[in-house]
């Protein structure tokens, strides 16, 4: 290890104590006993750290390539958090996917439960968060009073997930955690007490929302051109020319649709796509009652990829060989997937947020979903990463995240398994086009709504041509793209409003990873092995994607 990796290292050791969730998440023991400081001092040491390492960086010049990656990633990804800070962005994002009230919430999804212990932890945790959602509140009403607020709609999305989650006819999160959990004596009573006293700390949160800072939201969702430009670049790690992705987008979505009513005509000769959907919606053998049935259903598919990819397209090391598929403790819509602990003892995840009323499941939807947060998709990127110590600093195995490398590898992963033969089956294979139209909506929705742009007057959809993108036109457009249902994709729209740039990774994040394999195979010619490309890709960890083609081009 060279300086640089000691540096990424204490950097860990320096970032645990901050993030005691985000130690849990990554599987740093410790810490399962404390919620982060969500108050505006606790965002100021965050970013103090960050300024810290980056002024160390500026002086110490790498002695390998290995260390010059690690560099050029730590640079990249702490001056855009600390830019983000900067800017009043971090201090104030609130939306129906992602802030500090949603971390406190996830806190307690990955800690084990088994044994006194574990559970004491717990119990200490739902301690804490009354404390935190205070400091959370000073934090955003400091924040309004600097300018920097969500808008209010998202605001108001936000407080019915409090709603729901604290509804005993709903989530019942925090109560429901405690009763699942086996304790007794002074342990329980911590454990239920506390447990209420979370979910009244949540209740009350959901009201300053509602009633407090509601009222200073911002009426426009839109965000801009100029806070766009630099949550583009965060989710990324790259500077796109946003009018240019935009246009692709419309022309991306419509291949993808031409494609889709190919293969629908092979589901149903001469049918349209929507033909071919009811059909298989209709078919019985696609269809599962039932979401623990349909969690065993994930479970076996992704097993059954591991088993077929390993030692022939990838090498898949033994500690990644084991995902676990898991219904998730809330309803709002979401797929995910969360790494594995540090040690491996906690292996990785893929979640299903089931929204409420969802009790039947279409198969032919989901095997491409399967691939994404699975095998060759999230787990294996994210779990070979966490595996290569001898490659990988802490800091590159534990912390470093981008969503346009990761979401744009899985959304790459989908279309490589076609490729490599596992979507014959056209139902199937109109699955996997169908969640690719969707990632193509949204990069024309969620670019075209933050920036206002006027709707192209020759798009290939007819789509009021010549206005201007509003959140209505927004669901006006996904709706008629995107075969989610109403629940999912009403939790979709609100996420873009809500968390400009994100979305539009997915796609974004596959057109770069896609032309960066192309170019490999330009500068390599015949001694080109894709095998081979995949290993060198992932073993860099999951850095920005400007630097990835970077390091790529070096290789």
């Amino acid at each position: 290890m060279g300086r640089i990796d000691d540096l990424a290292n204490r950097y860990v050791t320096d970032w645990a104590p901050l993030n005691p969730i985000g130690a849990t998440f990554v599987g740093i023991a410790g810490y399962d006993d404390r919620l982060d400081d969500l108050s505006p001092e606790g965002y100021a040491a965050q970013a103090d750290l960050d300024r810290r390492a980056l002024a160390e960086l500026d002086v110490v010049d790498p002695r390998t390539e290995r260390e010059r990656v690690a560099q050029e990633a730590m640079r990249e990804r702490l001056g855009l958090s600390l830019a983000l800070y900067e800017s009043g962005e971090a201090t104030a994002e609130l939306s129906v996917a992602t802030s500090g009230l949603h971390s406190v919430r996830g806190a307690f999804d990955l800690m084990p439960t088994e044994g006194e212990e574990a559970v004491a932890n717990i119990a200490a945790r739902l301690a804490e968060v009354p404390r935190a959602l205070e400091q959370y509140r000073r934090t955003l009403l400091e924040s309004a009073d600097a300018g920097h607020v969500s808008a209010r709609a998202q605001i108001l999305e936000v407080a019915k997930q409090c709603v729901t989650w604290t509804d005993p006819a709903g989530d019942d999160f925090f109560p429901g955690l405690a009763r699942r959990l086996s304790a007794e004596g002074a342990l329980r009573a911590d454990l239920d007490r506390n447990a209420e006293a979370a979910n009244r700390a949540t209740v009350r949160f959901g009201e300053f929302l509602r009633d407090e800072l509601a009222r200073r939201g911002r009426e426009k969702q839109a965000c801009g051109r100029e806070r766009y430009e630099l949550a583009s670049q965060y989710f990324l790690g790259a500077r796109v020319d946003l009018d240019e992705t935009y246009a692709w987008g419309f022309a991306e979505l419509a291949r993808i649709e031409g494609e889709m009513r190919t293969v629908a005509d092979k589901i149903v000769p001469g049918g349209t796509v929507d033909d071919a959907v009811a059909a298989l919606d209709a078919d019985p053998g696609r269809t599962i009652a039932g979401k623990e049935a349909f969690r065993d259903w994930m479970q076996q598919l992704a097993d059954r990829a591991i088993a077929d990819l390993h030692g022939t397209h990838f090498d898949i090391p033994e500690q990644v060989r084991r995902i676990d598929c898991r219904i998730a403790p809330t309803s709002d819509g979401a797929i995910y997937y969360t790494g594995p602990s540090e040690d491996f003892s906690r292996p990785g995840s893929m979640w299903w947020a089931v929204p409420q009323g969802i009790g039947e499941f279409s198969t032919w939807r989901e095997v491409s979903t399967v691939y994404h947060e699975g095998a060759p998709g999230h787990h294996l990127q994210v779990a070979q990463t966490a595996v290569r110590a001898d490659l990988l600093n802490r800091w590159q195995r534990l912390l470093l995240w981008v969503s346009g490398h990761g979401e744009g590898w899985a959304l790459y992963a989908e279309r490589l398994m076609d490729e490599l033969g596992y979507l014959q089956d056209p139902g199937d294979k109109l699955g996997m086009l169908d969640l690719q139209g969707f990632r193509a909506a949204r990069v024309i929705v969620d670019i075209g709504m933050h920036l206002e742009l006027e709707i192209p007057r020759d798009n290939p959809f007819g789509f009021h041509p010549g206005e201007r993108w509003t959140p209505e036109l927004g669901w006006e457009f996904m709706r008629g793209h995107c075969r989610l249902p109403d629940e999912n994709l009403r939790y979709e729209l609100n996420r873009y409003l809500g968390w400009p740039g994100q979305a539009p990774s997915y796609k974004v994040g596959e057109r770069i990873w896609l032309k960066a394999r192309e170019d490999a195979q330009l500068r390599k010619g015949a001694a080109f092995d894709l095998r081979t490309f995949h290993a060198d890709a992932l073993n860099l960890g999951s850095i920005g994607l400007d630097p990835l083609v970077k390091a790529l081009e070096r290789l």
